[in-house]
């Protein structure tokens, strides 16, 4: 029996998939649980889990070509299979970026229509892959896909909505095949020219990782050619050409429609408040001598998180999501932080942030963060914030105003620490500041609530002591 293959809802906010790579290719043997292929979301790279069998009879959908959620990709059928009728109803085979797949194996061979299935729904997680979080979803400050509500913490793990093909799903960890990699050390090796094949691995079981590829590009070991699948670098204006179009990506498709749903129907206003950093960096030096015994440190931005966490139990009003016919507040603070990745913005999840100490904070925000620049965070990671943060502060950015992450209710957008000259008692000296400016839904929280809790979030950044009480 003929088993349709669908472009699977691989995160929770997918509209639509890439096929990055397939790992099987047209005529090739498929059991159930077989890796298919590897498809980017609007999150990560994820792998696409085979749950019939036979023989990959028709690719519909090439490498580079994208499809929404729910299409046909592809045809598993029998070696006697006739599919040509089934084919030519999903429409005589797709065409991706690599143009319409090959006829191979779509022709008559036996006389018999073939009879067709659906890859069932899944059950539950395989045993050796992370389960999916159902979760509702959430990405970027300033561009993040819309939440559909429920909890977020201790959510059960399970299919992720709209799944319509029942594949699993797990993030990249290494290639099926020949080299295991990382995606990022996939990705980097094309930009480089690495051939990654020639390099050896240093990450666990050998696997090749960034560093090893940037190791390889420094000693010329050169690639023969673009690895299959491998993104291609940002197109260069050529000489005497007045432009290059840049294909968007995934993640930049959903960065764009989440920026136009944000600050279209949600009405923002904005507060920003000035603060005294001083005993803020004192408080945290002293951290840091204590912490450096565990090799570990802690950064202004990790005090933030756990200052705003705090402050944010004295003021549920701002810790809430609009939820069209109510308000949800939460006792718990699950802090998204705002990560710059390669094609936007993804935003991890500290999860219950007010009760945590800085040196977890710290070191969840560092692992958290370096998954997602690899695309290997799992859903329950990126999702179910309460109220998030966006931090420029490094780039030299003084003061600026972040979108809204839907359904949430605020945002703060973090400035550098700079000397300014400040009027303390009628006389003028020198201090560390730092702007705060807060992005408020006027449906959640009114002027004077977000006004009520960046007092407090002030005094505690110029008292961290307060934290304490």
């Amino acid at each position: 029996m003929a088993t349709k293959v669908h472009m699977e809802a691989l995160s929770p906010t997918m509209e639509e998939g890439q096929v990055v790579r397939w790992l099987k290719g047209e005529g090739d043997a498929v059991a159930q649980g077989d890796i298919l292929a590897e498809i980017e979301t609007d999150k990560a790279t994820m792998e696409l889990v085979a749950r019939g069998e036979g023989a990959i009879r028709k690719i519909l959908v090439g490498e580079g070509g994208t499809a929404p959620v729910g299409d046909v990709i592809a045809v598993i059928a029998g070696e006697g299979e006739d599919i040509a009728a089934l084919v030519a109803g999903l429409g005589g085979g797709g065409v991706g970026a690599d143009g319409p797949a090959a006829a191979g194996g779509d022709g008559p061979a036996g006389g018999a229509s073939a009879a067709v299935r659906e890859q069932p729904p899944a059950t539950g997680p395989e045993p050796s892959r992370p389960a999916i979080a159902g979760a509702a979803p959430a990405l970027a400050p300033g561009a993040t896909p819309a939440r559909t509500g429920g909890p977020p913490p201790a959510r059960t793990p399970g299919a992720t909505p709209a799944h319509t093909a029942g594949a699993t799903a797990a993030p990249i960890h290494a290639t099926t095949g020949r080299v295991k990699a990382s995606p990022l050390a996939r990705r980097l090796a094309g930009e480089l020219g690495v051939d990654i094949a020639a390099v050896q691995g240093t990450g666990p079981g050998g696997r090749v990782v960034k560093r090893d590829i940037e190791m390889a590009a420094e000693t010329a070991v050169a690639a023969p050619a673009v690895a299959p699948g491998a993104p291609a670098v940002a197109p260069v204006v050529p000489p005497g050409e007045e432009f290059a179009d840049v294909p968007l990506s995934q993640m930049r498709k959903t960065v764009a429609r989440r920026l136009a749903e944000s600050l279209g129907p949600v009405p923002h206003f904005f507060l920003t408040v000035d603060v005294d950093m001083t005993r803020a960096l004192e408080a945290r030096a002293r951290v840091n001598d204590i912490l450096a015994a565990q090799g570990a440190r802690a950064s202004v931005n990790d005090l933030v998180i756990k200052a705003t966490a705090v402050a944010l139990t004295h003021h549920p009003e701002c810790n809430a999501w609009w939820q069209g016919s109510s308000i949800r507040r939460f006792s718990s603070v699950h802090m998204g932080v705002a990560v710059a990745v390669p094609d936007g913005l993804i935003t991890p999840v500290v999860r219950d942030a007010h009760a945590k100490g800085l040196a977890r904070i710290s070191q969840e925000v560092r692992e958290l963060a370096g998954r997602a620049r690899e695309k290997k965070l799992q859903p329950h990671e990126y999702t179910g914030s309460t109220f998030s943060i966006s931090n420029l502060g490094m780039f030299g950015i003084e003061e600026f105003t972040a979108v809204i992450n839907p359904p949430e209710a605020g945002i703060i957008a973090v400035g550098a620490v700079e000397e300014r000259a400040v009027a303390v008692d009628g006389e003028v000296v020198v201090q560390p500041r730092m702007r705060i400016t807060m992005s408020c839904d006027h449906r959640v929280i009114d002027g004077a609530q977000g006004a009520r809790f960046l007092a407090t979030l002030k005094s505690f950044l110029e008292e961290p002591a307060a934290i304490l009480i």
